[in-house]
């Protein structure tokens, strides 16, 4: 039955990464056809991210009061009513007013099922997960490929997702009762019994305490905040300076751009299997060392192809940090208050890679797109700072704990 119920989860992954990828690659024919500049999809992008920040920062306390599976179906249905919406919407006030429930569902999904995973799974599973959720954007823009192709009918490209997303409501309907009945069977799988004393000490220290009052908590917040900024800007921004520094053709240049993305994809599945060996906290560190060291290739005065290795080893270093530190967060803070706190630190996340991209890109306007690794670099080394801090302050917690319970 565990076996059976995680390939839902999975499915799920793909799905939740099949929108995130399609505004994007319809914009082009969709701006034509509803009569908009080129630059309104960022309107819309907004309207998206800022409902999915609201809803992570809300998805403690709704998914505490109706249950993770409730949260996922419901998000589910909302998902696809709004690409419904889109796939039927005659004009851009149409396309803003289904983006809400569009993020909304986003929001609580994505903090629902990374919390669920984290707490009753092994962390292979959250890397692994991350990395369907890749195998779902990169779907996207091959299913409205296919459907722009030669009659240009977008919505139908939005019709199909949407369809997928229906399916995907009806398992999860059917399978609700077994949400509650995996979580008790996998209760202790990740925890030992001391692990589970220093998880209840954990509990107690922040039984009356806010979750983003949780000593330890911002930190954590500021490396999710950073480490998306980073993801977002490497795919936003990587292209205009391999074209304006680099002097590539824009073609070439994003062909090189996509093997970023694929360091991410691979090298979660990759790390799903160091994790048997590795802790979930020695990769983090690694991952970051990793990532810095491919941004300093975009810096250093070499051949341009070494460009194409430096975007392929920020990916891959790229590529553990995420998972592992949301499943890192029962661990960290506790399971009792790591649902709240994983809601704040999917807010962290969202906006990081709404608002660093654009502030990258504005400074970029205003001097040259040559700052674009250094601040990379600055932003990673940010990141670096605040989980060593993170992880010195848990370690001594622990081991006070430990003592203590001796």
């Amino acid at each position: 039955m565990a076996t059976f119920f995680l390939i839902i989860i999975y499915l799920a992954f793909i799905s939740l990464g099949l929108p995130d990828s399609l505004l994007g690659s319809a914009w082009p024919v969709m701006s034509l056809d509803l009569n908009v500049s080129l630059g309104t999809a960022g309107i819309i992008s907004m309207v998206i991210a800022g409902n999915t920040i609201v809803s992570s920062l809300l998805s403690g306390t709704v998914l505490q009061r109706f249950g993770t599976g409730k949260v996922t179906l419901v998000s589910c249905i909302l998902t696809a009513g709004a690409l419904f919406g889109f796939a039927w919407s005659p004009s851009l006030i149409w396309l803003v007013i289904f983006a809400i429930p569009l993020g909304i569902g986003a929001g609580s999904v994505d903090a629902g099922l990374n919390n669920y995973v984290a707490i009753h799974y092994k962390a292979h599973h959250m890397s692994w997960l991350h990395c369907f959720w890749g195998v779902g954007a990169t779907l996207g823009p091959f299913i409205m490929a296919a459907s722009i192709s030669g009659d240009n009918l977008w919505r139908q490209g939005y019709l199909v997702v949407a369809g997928i997303q229906v399916i995907l409501v009806i398992i999860l309907f059917v399978t609700l009762p077994l949400w509650d009945r995996v979580a008790k069977r996998n209760h202790d799988i990740n925890i030992e019994a001391e692990d589970e004393l220093i998880n209840q000490e954990l509990e107690q220290l922040s039984e009356n305490t806010k979750p983003w009052r949780i000593k330890g908590v911002k930190l954590a917040m500021v490396t999710f905040l950073f480490y998306s900024g980073i993801e977002a800007s490497m795919g936003l921004w990587g292209s205009s300076f391999l074209v304006n520094i680099k002097n590539l053709p824009a073609a070439t240049a994003a062909q090189w751009v996509s093997w970023f993305f694929i360091g991410i994809t691979v090298g979660r599945m990759i790390t799903g299997f160091i994790t048997f060996k590795v802790s979930s906290r020695m990769l983090i560190r690694y991952g970051q060392l990793i990532a810095l060291f491919g941004t300093v290739l975009l810096v250093l005065p070499f051949p341009p192809i070494l460009s194409l290795v430096g975007f392929t080893i920020v990916g891959l270093g790229l590529a553990p940090i995420f998972p592992c530190m949301l499943h890192e967060t029962p661990v960290r803070f506790g399971k009792k208050k790591a649902q709240s706190i994983m809601g704040f630190q999917m807010a962290a996340a969202y906006t990081g890679s709404t608002l660093i991209p654009p502030f990258l890109g504005l400074l970029a306007t205003n001097t040259t797109i040559s700052i674009f690794p250094w601040f990379i670099i600055m932003f990673a080394i940010v990141m670096l700072l605040c989980t060593e801090k993170l992880n010195h302050f848990l370690k001594k917690l622990h081991v006070g704990i430990r003592e203590s319970i001796r």
